[in-house]
């Protein structure tokens, strides 16, 4: 590398990721609070209320829109840096870029009324969730084979994505278990809550490998002609 040129760190971009959604969906909550649109618990233990329901309304939905919208295009430009990086692995790309439009499309809608996009808003909680899920099973089996993140930065993200499959198969026993229907909905929030946190988790411990890494983008300088 030239004195001339310089060296962008990547890290930030998915820790970024993780920081805008948690911003999000939290002070979404305590704004609806506030407003008096949502009750106030512990949604990460009494189910109250879920994500979409915190950030459906009035200011906080304003600023889960405005924060969640780009944190998709953060996602798209993560997994397009992570093909690059790992020189391969179409398929991850396409369900990370799948998922990051999935996310969008839930924030934009989210807030609506009407039955088309109700289905849109439920269409983008899953795509983002399910191939964002699998994107991330692509990219650490990738990285492994390859040995491009440390041993221990690896067996986290494996830890985090068990403890994914873990809570999206108690939350289908649960669904079948749970005879009480407004039991079943807090359960559901419970699982989407802490779904969410695992999921940005995920991010955060990425960045944390990229930056041990050290991971950048190279910026050359240009001479005129």
């Amino acid at each position: 590398m030239n004195a001339d040129d310089a060296r962008l760190p990547l890290w930030p971009l998915p820790l970024l990721i993780a920081v805008l959604f948690l911003v999000a969906a939290h002070a979404a909550y305590l704004l609806s609070i506030q407003a008096g649109h949502v009750p106030a618990c512990m949604p990460y233990m009494e189910g109250c209320v879920s994500i979409s329901r915190a950030a459906r309304h009035g200011l906080g939905n304003h600023l889960f829109r405005m924060l969640v919208i780009p944190c998709a295009v953060l996602h798209a430009l993560v997994w397009w840096l992570a093909r690059h990086w790992l020189r391969g692995g179409r398929l991850m790309l396409a369900l990370g870029a799948m998922s990051a439009m999935a996310l969008a499309v839930y924030a934009a809608f989210l807030g609506t009324e009407g039955e088309a996009y109700r289905f849109l808003r439920r269409y983008g909680v899953v795509v983002y969730f399910g191939f964002g899920y699998l994107a991330q099973l692509a990219l650490m089996q990738r990285a492994a084979r390859r040995g491009a993140l440390p041993a221990g930065v690896i067996a986290a993200l494996s830890w985090i994505a068990v403890a994914m499959l873990g809570l999206g198969l108690a939350n289908v026993v649960a669904g079948l278990a749970v005879p009480d229907p407004a039991a079943k909905d807090r359960w559901e929030n419970v699982f989407e809550w802490w779904l969410g946190l695992l999921m940005v988790g995920w991010y955060a411990v990425l960045a944390l490998g990229w930056r041990r890494q050290g991971l950048a983008m190279e910026l050359k300088r240009h001479d005129p002609l």
